[in-house]
């Protein structure tokens, strides 16, 4: 390939090919413009140092145009011809003292921001910030051993979910930092930490408390002291075995009433679609609309959902009597009056949106419940005739 001179022009006129490519300028030796499959081009500069080979990234065009790329690739080939210039080597010292806390602002600027839900953002955020950087602090990125990550696993083993969901946001970023040339390949601390035990709390809502909570929930709707979007949620979350945040941003543009058919566009398994019953389409057709605000769940700021549905269920679980269930409990509900009436664990995992069969595993004891009642009537029956 010939040389030509680097320009705004001629660098958009470079063919995209199979594979990358390099076209060098052809006034300015070692500064050139790699092309990549994908249509993107990045300007770097070459040179030789102690007999290698050694290339720079100056970034992007587009966001770097091609008189600036030329400037800096001058000033740093400029450093290349003096006694201790080496661009690369200035690089690699920079990287290599990257420390934990800018790998967790680059991790949450570069990886979560980009890749990750709004929800998982915050939490991500939430271990990097309140766990991960105070920990860390200004301690080098490439230093941190496996002891060094059990001392913070260690620190928070009083609460065993979040010590794991930390040691988990540490270790992918540890993996980047492999990825960014800032720690060795194969080198993740985190990988022998074995994570703490979590108890799962299964609280399953009685037929007792079930009726107690709609009769609450029924007063509250006819007194006005709880938001009837309030207490539709708390209906909702019951009656469909949704997850908090489905019901809570669930749009009118997703209900199919004639269907009865909820079609969720996002949720934490992706998209799906969520069947009801009869209660719920009567719950959903009585429940009144506002114009201008496309959500079910209407909130107080105009054109909003309802953001805030803790308070108002600590306030109903308290006159209902079941104070220490979450709203999570009545998901786990719905699940259980499932196994009660008779339903397998593959159709409630798919009512549920569960994506793996060991998630739904976890409620299999209740469908032992059926089978007990019946043990209990017969062997009651013939110790009757035993006597």
């Amino acid at each position: 390939m010939s040389k030509e001179k680097l320009t705004k022009r001629s660098v958009e006129q470079f063919a995209v090919k199979e594979k990358d490519y390099i076209a060098f300028d052809r006034d300015l030796p070692g500064f050139g413009v790699r092309v990549m499959p994908s249509g993107k081009r990045f300007f770097l500069i070459q040179y030789r140092r102690h007999g290698r080979t050694r290339r720079v990234m100056l970034g992007q065009f587009g966001p770097l145009t091609a008189e600036r790329a030329r400037r800096d690739a001058t000033a740093m080939l400029g450093h290349v011809r003096g006694a201790d210039g080496d661009p690369a080597a200035l690089r690699d010292q920079e990287r290599q003292s990257t420390s934990v806390k800018e790998l967790g602002e680059r991790f949450l600027k570069e990886h979560v921001a980009v890749r990750c839900k709004p929800r998982t953002q915050g939490e991500y955020k939430r271990a990097v910030d309140l766990f991960i950087a105070p920990f860390f602090g200004t301690q080098r990125a490439r230093t941190v051993t496996p002891a060094d990550v059990a001392d913070l696993h260690g620190t928070y083993s009083h609460i065993p979910y979040q010590a794991n969901r930390t040691l988990g946001v540490l270790s992918k970023m540890m993996s980047l930092a492999e990825t960014w040339d800032i720690r060795d390949k194969h080198t993740n601390p985190c990988e022998d930490i074995a994570r703490y035990p979590e108890h799962k709390r299964e609280r399953f809502l009685s037929a007792k408390e079930i009726h107690r909570l709609g009769a609450v929930l029924k007063q509250a709707e006819a007194d006005g002291t709880e938001s009837p979007y309030a207490v539709a949620a708390f209906r909702l979350l019951l009656l469909t075995g949704c997850r908090l945040s489905e019901i809570q941003t669930l749009k009118w543009a997703h209900v199919t009433l004639d269907d009865n058919e909820l079609t969720l566009p996002d949720s934490k398994t992706g998209a799906k679609t969520v069947y009801f019953g009869e209660a719920v389409r009567t719950l959903l057709e009585t429940l009144p609309r506002v114009d201008g605000n496309p959500y079910v769940i209407v909130g107080k700021v105009k054109g909003h959902f309802l953001s805030d549905l803790q308070k108002p269920w600590r306030r109903i679980r308290k006159a209902a009597g079941i104070e220490e269930a979450r709203i999570h409990d009545l998901r786990h509900t719905f699940a259980s009056g499932g196994l009660l009436v008779g339903e397998g664990l593959a159709m409630i995992g798919k009512l549920l949106g569960h994506t793996q069969v060991q998630t739904t595993a976890r409620y299999a004891h209740l469908a032992d419940d059926p089978i007990k009642a019946a043990a209990t009537r017969i062997s009651a029956q013939l110790a009757e005739a035993l006597e």
